[in-house]
């Protein structure tokens, strides 16, 4: 026993010094980009330097925002994140941090002050950041090696699914062995996970999963859960007691009237003023697709948002007139029936910008699960009867799904982001989520289509009785 406690000692030992070591790393990251921005403002522009403490105001408002920036595109997820998007964060985060401190230092200086200087900073700051996110990562994984994992799964092919994800990561996962609950005891999976650090828990019954989690907390085995819809409702609920006994409650009563006005407000104004400063994008997209064949320039479909309602959604045609001739089929990476033109739109989200219409009308807002084709709704219904559950919010621009996901991700993981949305809304969830969405907009992987050989309808490889299409060209 006092050995074993002396094993837990240094454990929480090495854990602390690690902790400590990423922080430390982190702070000399911010630190070197916030005395580069510092030289720049102090060498180049003497005129909006304050006598005495301003200048410390002036620094330390720079540091908020770019913690804050940092924080909410996750430019220090190191060891979660891949080094390309955290350097892509930490640049975003860097822009947007230095065109605010622009406009700032141009009030002190009552004029816009001259950009060279400024636009030297930002990049010997980019610099920074990608050769400080560089040597995190390294540090990060002499750190944290990966940890050897049991997968246990039920359904072989959505428990392959997960799996080949992580794999793909070895430098955090090590899935050392798989275990199917149809084919081993519950005594010789538990003996199994004996001699692994963590567990890996795919969607399978609910009987088996909780001996199966009660087990791993027993033996303090690290555990990663792939989540059902009822796990996400659960763990949103809201923690209370009667007298001495603890209860959940899941109240499931949606927006509260002061949250859908506040909505439906921000809906509006956003709308508006992205529908005015995106005109001229907008204009452009029109003459590009009228000119290249003549065919029409928007793109209508019946989708479905709250509470069932059908409703037009209108984008710009990205693909070839009449590309649903042969049936509706998922767009795939190299799809022959995307023009040139929908080309460049698709991936920038540009063929999206006339649903900002739809978001004045009251069918969709900003940010809500994004909207399925009917025919979409009916059959992922009959495959998941939870799917439904997405519609208590109105359909949106831009959503948790598009952030977190991809184009071609499940319409079970879907749902499970949407619900995840639904269960957490708050107005600043919402911002957070509008902000997130200029981070994606040039991301490739956010974008890829499906391949020739994943179906569209489950994410499961197709059969030759599957290879019905079901989804539109243009969804």
């Amino acid at each position: 026993m006092r050995q074993k406690c002396g094993m837990e000692s240094q454990m929480n030992i090495l854990i602390r010094f690690r902790k400590t070591m990423m922080f430390s790393v982190k702070t000399l990251i911010l630190a070197a980009m916030t005395f580069a921005f510092i030289d720049v403002w102090q060498s180049a522009y003497e005129d909006t330097l304050f006598s005495r403490n301003g200048n410390y105001v002036v620094i330390l408002t720079y540091l908020a925002i770019l913690i804050t920036f940092i924080q909410l595109y996750g430019g220090f997820r190191i060891g979660v994140l891949r080094l390309h998007e955290i350097i892509y964060s930490l640049a975003l985060a860097t822009l947007f941090t230095n065109f605010i401190m622009y406009l700032q230092l141009s009030l002190v200086a009552r004029e816009l002050i001259v950009m060279p200087p400024f636009i030297l900073g930002i990049i010997m700051q980019l610099c920074i950041a990608a050769v400080g996110a560089y040597c995190a990562n390294m540090i990060y994984f002499s750190l944290f090696s990966s940890r050897n994992i049991l997968a246990i799964y039920g359904d072989e092919v959505s428990g392959r699914e997960i799996i080949d994800k992580m794999t793909r990561i070895p430098e955090r996962y090590s899935i050392q062995a798989g275990v199917s609950i149809h084919d081993t005891s519950l005594e010789d999976i538990k003996a199994s996970i004996d001699n692994y650090e963590a567990v890996l828990i795919c969607d399978f019954e609910k009987s088996i999963k909780n001996e199966i989690l009660r087990y791993c907390y027993a033996t303090r085995k690290r555990i990663y859960l792939l989540p059902s819809s009822n796990d996400i409702i659960i763990n949103n609920c809201f923690q209370t007691q009667i007298f001495d006994t603890p209860i959940l409650l899941c109240r499931n009563r949606g927006l509260s009237v002061e949250q859908a006005v506040i909505k439906r407000a921000v809906d509006l104004l956003l709308a508006s003023i992205g529908l005015i400063l995106a005109s001229p994008f907008m204009l452009i997209c029109a003459i590009a697709i009228k000119l290249y064949d003549g065919g029409p320039i928007f793109f209508k479909q019946n989708r479905i948002t709250r509470g069932g309602k059908i409703f037009n959604v209108l984008k710009f045609r990205s693909m070839v007139v009449d590309a649903d001739k042969d049936g509706a089929a998922g767009a795939t990476d190299h799809d022959k029936r995307i023009t040139p033109i929908g080309r460049i739109i698709r991936p920038i989200r540009f063929d999206e910008l006339p649903q900002l219409f739809n978001v004045l009308k009251g069918d969709m807002s900003i940010v809500g699960p994004r909207p399925e084709r009917i025919e979409n709704v009916y059959l992922y219904t009959k495959m998941l009867p939870e799917f439904n559950l997405r519609h208590r919010v109105k359909a949106g621009l831009t959503g948790y799904a598009q952030i977190y996901g991809k184009y071609n991700t499940s319409p079970a993981d879907k749902l499970n982001m949407d619900l995840i949305y639904i269960e957490r809304y708050s107005l600043l969830l919402d911002l957070k989520l509008m902000a997130m969405t200029i981070k994606i907009l040039f991301m490739k992987e956010s974008t890829e289509g499906f391949t020739e050989e994943t179906c569209p309808q489950m994410g499961h490889k197709k059969s030759a009785e599957e290879a019905k299409p079901a989804e539109s060209e243009e969804s």
